[in-house]
């Protein structure tokens, strides 16, 4: 029968060091999937490494992962943990997996709203920096998914139309909301949507985009000049807009997170000139139109995924949660540029 236990033991068995002893522990944030923090012991001597397990039949969605922790840390500065070993086909019986370096520091989602200031202000504009280095290193002959042919990055079901492509993102999201509490604001979200599509453009440089860029997938030190250590699961990675990069990014660290105007300003300048460090970047007329739709968008993707992230919360929190969505869902929803 498999068991956590079993399974890092059989890892550690066929690809692992020498080692006298282990422990492991699951994250208390972030990750995609089954990922343990796994502790060895060798004479005398302690270190770390990070097992994470593929959980479904995808295996080429799986693949993607590794490949892209060392494609990004070859061609950038991004702080991503180097693959040790990945085995897409186990000798043991597992599911296929991959071994990263461990990574020192706290998860970032646990601590964002209450660090100091000054550190949060070094977070974010080193989270422009990263944004800068990956679209500035890495870009696509055109926009979709990524994946891997002959042991090379591919875009999937390429297509040069960018508005087109990011409505199907976003209408994938309105249809999980069927499995949500927000299922009876499905109509809605797409009436909004469908207004407001036309602000997006259909062409653009398309540039690596991480999509899953959040603070609970980052790892921090609060006494580093450059706090974030490290950025995980880049399984749902895509080749689209940078700007709808940016602006998803500044959602997800800034608005609605703080709820002073002056802070979230502050902070949204930080961005802005940390990934100038690399590229270009003006938030003109036209870009502000856009944020607000990908803003839009970026909420429907928490909504839709609300039942995985509130799982272990009180029904309380979960009530909580619910309302602050809905009220945000009418707030940007009708605050949505018309075309």
């Amino acid at each position: 029968m498999s068991t956590p236990e079993r399974d890092v033991r059989a890892v550690l068995e066929e690809s692992g060091p020498d080692y006298d002893d282990f422990s492991f522990e699951r994250p208390t944030a972030g990750h995609q999937g089954e990922v343990f923090l796994v502790t060895l012991v060798h004479a005398g001597d302690e270190y770390e490494v990070v097992v994470k397990f593929q959980t479904d039949g995808d295996d080429a969605a799986f693949a993607i992962e590794p490949y892209l922790h060392e494609y990004v840390a070859d061609r950038t500065d991004v702080p991503v943990p180097r693959i040790l070993v990945y085995k897409s086909e186990p000798e043991l019986d597992v599911p296929p997996y991959f071994v990263t370096e461990r990574v020192e520091g706290e998860n970032l989602a646990e601590s964002l709203a209450a660090i100091d200031p000054a550190v949060r202000a070094r977070v974010v504009e080193q989270a422009g920096r990263i944004l800068g280095a990956m679209h500035a290193e890495i870009a696509f002959e055109g926009f979709g998914r990524l994946g891997l042919a002959d042991d090379r990055l591919v875009v999937q079901d390429l297509t040069w139309d960018w508005r087109q492509f990011f409505r199907d993102i976003v209408g994938a999201y309105v249809a999980n909301l069927e499995d949500s509490p927000f299922d009876d604001l499905q109509d809605q979200a797409l009436a909004y949507l469908d207004d407001a599509i036309e602000v997006i453009p259909t062409q653009g440089v398309p540039r690596l985009v991480h999509d899953d860029f959040r603070p609970a997938n980052m790892l921090f030190d609060r006494a580093a000049a450059e706090p974030i250590t490290t950025v995980l699961d880049w399984q749902f990675a895509l080749a689209g807009d940078p700007a709808y990069h940016i602006a998803r990014t500044d959602f997800l660290f800034i608005d609605p997170a703080f709820e002073d105007e002056g802070t979230r300003a502050d902070l949204r300048e930080r961005l802005y000139a940390g990934y100038r460090e690399h590229r270009e970047f003006e938030p003109d007329a036209d870009y502000q139109r856009q944020r607000t739709v990908y803003h839009f968008a970026t909420l429907l993707w928490r909504m839709a995924g609300f039942d995985a992230a509130f799982a272990e919360q009180s029904g309380l929190a979960q009530a909580r949660a619910e309302a602050r969505f809905r009220q945000q869902f009418d707030a940007i929803g009708g605050s949505l540029p018309e075309a």
